[in-house]
């Protein structure tokens, strides 16, 4: 029954936004992948049971420098838009990672770890779409600047495990920032709340 729920709450996240509002298309994926990292981490703490004795903390690990104190929406677009590109060689990293250490393992974690990773490639393409103009040139690739930081070293296994938690709570983080980043930008463009 509570498997039907979440699967009708993801369905209506996932029905396009009817009409021509490309913002508000962008707006609704980014909520989407927000559910959905959540999602993941649930998963990753059923399947690491471990993580009820050691929760990891830490910084951000994804984080921006400001050119200006008051950024416009797009600006502000433009700044999300590198972190999600970082969020995404995080992801990467990760799925390589426990590839290599476990090998290609399928499983409701995983699936939805893959679903992840397609479903914020789409976030970049919108927010590309968005804001890119013939000065500005935005790449959707991923951003390794912080990839090996953290998981390579002495940490070992139990390491990889935690650096993996800080990444899912990261992506929830930078997910939640783009559906209100976006979100404001559609008011600012559309005139309106609705979406």
């Amino acid at each position: 029954m509570a498997e039907q729920e979440e699967q009708q709450q993801i369905t209506a996240l996932d029905t396009p936004v009817p009409g021509p509002s490309q913002t508000g298309r962008a707006v609704a994926l980014a909520r989407l992948l927000h559910h959905e990292c959540t999602h993941l981490l649930q998963l990753y703490k059923e399947k690491e049971t471990f993580l009820s004795d050691h929760t990891p903390d830490g910084g951000r690990i994804v984080s921006l420098s400001l050119d200006s104190e008051e950024p416009s929406a797009e600006e502000q677009v433009l700044l999300l838009h590198s972190a999600l590109r970082q969020c995404l060689g995080l992801i990467h990293c990760v799925i390589e990672k426990e590839e290599e250490e476990w090998g290609e393992l399928e499983g409701d974690y995983e699936a939805m770890r893959k679903n992840v990773h397609l479903r914020l490639e789409h976030l970049l393409h919108s927010t590309k779409d968005l804001v890119e103009t013939e000065d500005k040139t935005l790449e959707v690739t991923p951003d390794h600047q912080h990839n090996t930081e953290e998981t390579d070293g002495a940490g070992g296994v139990f390491g990889l495990k935690m650096w993996t938690y800080r990444v899912l709570q990261e992506l929830i983080h930078w997910a939640d920032h783009a559906a209100q980043t976006l979100h404001v930008l559609h008011k600012e463009r559309e005139g309106t709340e609705e979406i």
